[in-house]
């Protein structure tokens, strides 16, 4: 766990509500138009730490995230969980993010920390890198307790990332040549952001959102300044 995520978790601690066993919250009331500016939309990064990369079978053991609204990061408003496996952990997971059966056995189960969660996204467009895979493991999650999935719209800083590669003007100026890995501690080293290389939740949502500030950063240089206008070069 990054030191990040020890003070936020010790900040929050006494302060969490008893998680909700009811309906589903409503994420996505139309408030959000496609119309929005970037710079007034309100995003939510997040992440999760996960068992395998399998929904069939893995599960996820942490999740964190941050609130944005454009490519202001609201590093006060950030939630994060770490959550009780629903299954055996194998070795390589938990040689990727540090968190161990013992360290999770009594912490909340993933159903119980999804009021928080869908609260905490309401109205907001989430943002991830390699975000599908995220959003298919909470998927699975809330079909199991809510037969829901999430009706949020998202986007992809990978396929940002590739999108300004291939067409960004100012970006080109910039960043040319040099790596191509594009996992996202490559992809934030690259341009200029600091990073824990342990995997953690919460620390790799702030590092995703700290990505998506620099692009937006060049798209909004590349005339690309409403959220429809983001969603045809970065939906996920």
């Amino acid at each position: 766990m990054s030191f990040l995520s020890r003070v936020f978790r010790h900040a929050k601690a006494g302060k969490r509500a008893k998680a909700d066993e009811g309906e589903a919250t409503n994420t996505w009331t139309g408030a959000i138009q496609p119309g929005i500016s970037i710079k007034e939309c309100p995003f939510v990064v997040f992440d999760t730490e996960l068992s395998g990369l399998n929904a069939r079978k893995d599960f996820i053991v942490s999740v964190g995230a941050i609130k944005m609204t454009g490519g202001t990061i609201h590093i006060n408003r950030e939630m994060y969980r770490l959550v009780r496996p629903a299954g055996e952990m194998k070795k390589e997971s938990v040689e990727i993010h540090g968190l161990t059966p013992g360290e999770l056995k009594d912490e909340e189960e993933i159903k119980s920390v999804l009021p928080d969660f869908l609260e905490f996204i309401k109205d907001s467009v989430l943002v991830g890198h390699f975000i599908n895979i995220d959003i298919k493991f909470m998927d699975k999650a809330l079909k199991n307790k809510y037969n829901y999935t999430l009706p949020n719209l998202a986007v992809d800083t990978h396929t940002i990332h590739e999108w300004l590669y291939e067409n960004g003007v100012q970006f080109k100026k910039h960043y040319h040549g040099g790596s191509t890995k594009t996992d996202l501690f490559s992809v934030a080293q690259r341009y200029g952001i600091t990073v824990d290389t342990a995997h953690d939740a919460l620390n790799d949502a702030f590092v995703t959102a700290q990505l998506f500030q620099r692009f937006l950063y060049f798209l909004y240089a590349d005339g690309i300044h409403t959220l429809n206008e983001l969603l045809d070069i970065g939906r996920a």
